[in-house]
This record gives C-alpha cells, sequence and structure tokens, in this order.
C-alpha cells in the first residue's frame, strides 16, 4: 500500500476574497428524516471560519500564546436555511470576512451544493481576553485579514 506524501486535511482553498471549504455529509451529520439536522449547519460555518483564519496565516493556537491571549466568541448569529442536504451530498462552506468594527468580526457564510443555496449566515464574533472581556483584535491578525474585507 502506498501512502500519499501529503495526508494532512485540506483548508480549502481561497476564491477571491471568499474561503471554500468543501464538506461531505455522512450519516452522522443527519436526523431521523435523512435530513441534516439544522445545528451541524454551525459546525460547518465554524469550520470555514476556521479554515479561512488558518489560510489567511491566523492561527488559534499562537493568539492564544500572546502575551495577551486572544480568543472569539460569537455574539449574534442569523442563519436562512434554505434547503436540506442529505447523506453524501459534497457541499461548499462559503466564507467572508467582511469587516472588523472594534472588537467586532463581521462575517458572511453560504453553503452551497453546486449552485443551490442550502443555508447563509451573517454572524458577529467578539475578540475576548480570557476573563471573556471584550477586546480589540491584534494589529497582525487585522492586517492578515484586511485583503479579504468588503470594499
Amino acid at each position: 500500500m502506498s501512502v500519499p506524501a501529503d495526508t494532512s486535511p485540506s483548508s480549502g482553498w481561497l476564491d477571491g476574497r471568499e474561503h471554500v471549504l468543501p464538506v461531505r455529509i455522512y450519516y452522522e451529520d443527519t436526523d431521523f428524516t435523512g435530513m441534516v439536522y439544522h445545528a451541524n449547519y454551525l459546525r460547518y460555518f465554524e469550520r470555514g471560519r476556521s479554515d479561512f483564519f488558518r489560510i489567511a496565516g491566523i492561527s488559534h493556537t499562537e493568539l492564544l500564546a500572546l502575551a495577551e491571549p486572544t480568543a472569539f466568541t460569537l455574539v449574534r448569529v442569523e442563519v436562512d436555511y434554505r434547503k436540506a442536504a442529505r447523506v453524501d451530498d459534497a457541499l461548499l462552506v462559503r466564507t467572508s470576512y467582511d469587516a472588523v468594527q472594534g472588537p467586532r468580526l463581521m462575517v458572511s457564510q453560504r453553503i452551497v451544493r453546486g449552485e443551490e443555496l442550502i443555508a447563509e449566515a451573517k454572524l458577529q464574533a467578539v475578540c475576548i481576553d480570557m476573563r471573556g472581556r471584550a477586546k480589540r483584535p491584534p494589529r497582525d491578525m487585522v492586517e492578515k485579514l484586511r485583503p479579504y474585507f468588503a470594499p
């Protein structure tokens, strides 16, 4: 048996200012109707945001290791479910970091199956310190995201 040289999981790719992450739907993702359980879309959106950071050169581990550690919490999530995803579907999670306003990161996300819109979300994440207090994001992180912000 030959093992490929790179066996690391894919973090997706950039398409203009948007990050694209492929997601396959497994049986465990579905409810008793055979459709993806609604809360799992939030998981896919989370993966999209995290892998966007990874591709942009932002590491959650490094943010936590700063002299003033930084983490994130969601303060607003607005999701519109348009169509159902099912077992074996190949979906794409498309993520845009739109802007930074003080401690807030504005994010737009959508999940598509081919050209079909499955779900879309508008989110606000807030940078926090380890006591859970809002703080401005590190300058280096903002600079790495700036090329992807909405014009």
